[in-house]
């Protein structure tokens, strides 16, 4: 981990001595600690991972993931593991600190009480937002990531093509969630990457629907957007699919999206600004009739969190760079009727991308 350690200094001020980064209690775990502490498994709350400029990291775990801590830190001999009381951090952390005077902390992710503990144990210290460097460091993946985040959507894609064979007239938007992340764990995954979403009829039209007790009848629109966990690293997959006969309008708007994803596609390569893949996506969504009914970005960076840190839209003026690994999901949404979209797991190489993800995206009409 040294050499991503050495790289988030890099993007600091030189007078920065040492950078802080811990755990509260979950869901409030800053995914930064599993990036300078590459471990397989554990909840790490409380944890406190303190990064020095020559690349080393000083590691405070509490026992109940000692075996777990120990094992990783033999991997790496720039770790060293510190197993503590939770309540016991503060006075451990003040000597792995030593005379630090500047230290940086990730604003993004650090609760008010964490930030509260450090600033009673330093009080002179000169606090830095470090959330920035540690961004765009994460953004671009090595090699390994992009294996974990390639074996995530593998899962992620085989679930996609059984999805259409798990439908049956009566059955719950819930029903549905449940089944797809039983055979998401079945294939190797860990867990659910984040809350599925699965959506029928008009419910389609909101892009985070939460799924509830609606049953499927014929002739409706489904979206079903999820993702797995494998070591870590995450997928995010949407398809949508038509139940029952069929309907004009939806085919086209499907058929839309698949033309809106596949320019903003065209569009990736190094260099390009972030912006532009969106606007490729947009442009053909508004030429046609459903011109405005895109109504979000057209991706984000995944990785250690579905959402990981970084998104595209209108206004972004990012370089795509090689190695960043983000979602291409342009959608259109028709209120009270339901909505499309089609979403895809890519990493950027040296001439364009590849995908991730390999699930069908084409238009398809489930017999009711």
């Amino acid at each position: 981990m040294k050499d991503r350690v050495r790289r988030i200094f890099d993007r600091l001020d030189a007078s920065v001595d040492a950078l802080v980064v811990a755990n509260a209690v979950d869901p409030h775990l800053d995914q930064s600690f599993f990036y300078l502490f590459d471990v397989p498994s554990g909840l790490f709350e409380g944890s406190v991972a303190v990064a020095h400029r020559d690349g080393s990291i000083d590691l405070f775990s509490s026992p109940l993931e000692a075996q777990s801590a120990e094992e990783a830190a033999r991997s790496d001999r720039g770790i060293t593991v510190h197993k503590v009381e939770r309540d016991a951090t503060p006075a451990a952390l003040g000597q792995a600190l030593g005379d630090a005077k500047s230290i940086a902390l990730n604003f993004a992710e650090l609760t008010h009480g964490w930030f509260a503990r450090l600033d009673k144990l330093r009080p002179e210290t000169s606090w830095v937002d470090a959330s920035e460097a540690i961004r765009k460091v994460r953004a671009v993946k090595e090699a390994g990531e992009v294996e974990r985040l390639r074996k995530a959507a593998e899962i992620g894609s085989k679930v996609g093509v059984e999805i259409p064979s798990m439908l049956r007239k009566g059955m719950t938007e819930l029903d549905l969630a449940a089944e797809m992340e039983y055979r998401m764990n079945r294939l190797g995954a860990s867990g659910r990457s984040f809350s599925t979403i699965v959506a029928f009829g008009a419910h389609g039209a909101e892009p985070h629907f939460q799924p509830g007790s609606t049953k499927l009848e014929a002739g409706v629109s489904i979206v079903c957007d999820y993702g797995a966990f494998y070591r870590r690293y995450a997928s995010d997959i949407t398809r949508s699919f038509r139940f029952g006969p069929a309907d004009p309008e939806m085919r086209q708007v499907h058929e839309t999206v698949e033309r809106a994803q596949q320019a903003a596609l065209d569009t990736i390569r190094p260099g390009v600004a972030a912006k532009e893949v969106h606007l490729a996506a947009a442009k053909v969504i508004d030429e046609s009739p459903f011109k405005g009914r895109l109504i979000h970005g057209v991706g984000h960076s995944i990785g250690l969190a579905v959402h990981d840190g970084w998104g595209y839209g209108p206004k972004v003026e990012d370089k795509v760079e090689e190695g960043m690994v983000f979602t291409v999901e342009p959608g259109i949404y028709l209120p009270g009727k339901g909505g499309v979209r089609i979403e895809d797991d890519i990493v950027v190489t040296s001439k364009g991308y590849e995908f991730l993800s390999t699930a069908p995206r084409g238009y398809l009409e489930v017999a009711s």
